[in-house]
């Protein structure tokens, strides 16, 4: 992980009272890698954030799609329909005569 130079306690550091004076960090380091820390959430968060937004877009998108293809579906069904019915009155033409 980066934590800068330092690393984090492991669990035998913070459980260990032998050893925990001597391995855990001072206060400042502590405080620093708090700070760490909060600008990784942060940093975190926005890209959350703009993951989302991007999500939002991206449903909306695919909803107009939808709709493109609905109408483009009805448009075919039409299109055929008349087609037929084209075809019928041709044949009825060429037939009577």
């Amino acid at each position: 992980m980066c934590y800068g130079g330092q690393r984090l306690p492991s669990k035998d550091d913070l459980t260990d009272p032998t050893r925990r004076t001597r391995t855990l960090p001072a206060a400042n380091e502590n405080a620093v890698v708090v700070e760490n820390l909060r600008d990784r959430l942060a940093e975190t968060e926005a890209r959350l954030e703009r993951a989302r937004a991007r999500e939002a877009e991206l449903s909306r998108q695919l909803e107009e799609m939808k709709r493109y293809v609905c109408v483009m579906e009805i448009l075919e069904c039409y299109l055929k329909r008349r087609y037929r019915e084209q075809q019928v009155r041709t044949l009825a033409v060429v037939n009577s005569k």
